[in-house]
């Protein structure tokens, strides 16, 4: 994943919820990383009011879209 391709597809408002996200896209076969900053778990509410954002490669930012979308319709 080359970094300067990528593109944030969501935030969300939690660690969990960034990870069950990056987890349906891994099922999909798309690569993706959870970028938000709270010290490796150890203190999580330090990125609090920030967001958790799921970033995409620029080409696989409209699939990703959907099938978060598809996720959430169903959540």
């Amino acid at each position: 994943m080359k970094h300067h391709d990528l593109v944030v597809v969501h935030t969300f408002m939690s660690r969990p919820q960034a990870d069950m996200a990056k987890s349906a896209l891994d099922a999909a076969g798309i690569e993706s990383m959870v970028l938000g900053d709270d010290a490796g778990g150890l203190q999580p509410g330090l990125w609090e009011g920030r967001g958790v954002a799921i970033v995409v490669n620029t080409d696989d930012a409209k699939a990703a879209s959907e099938i978060l979308g598809i996720e959430a319709k169903n959540a």
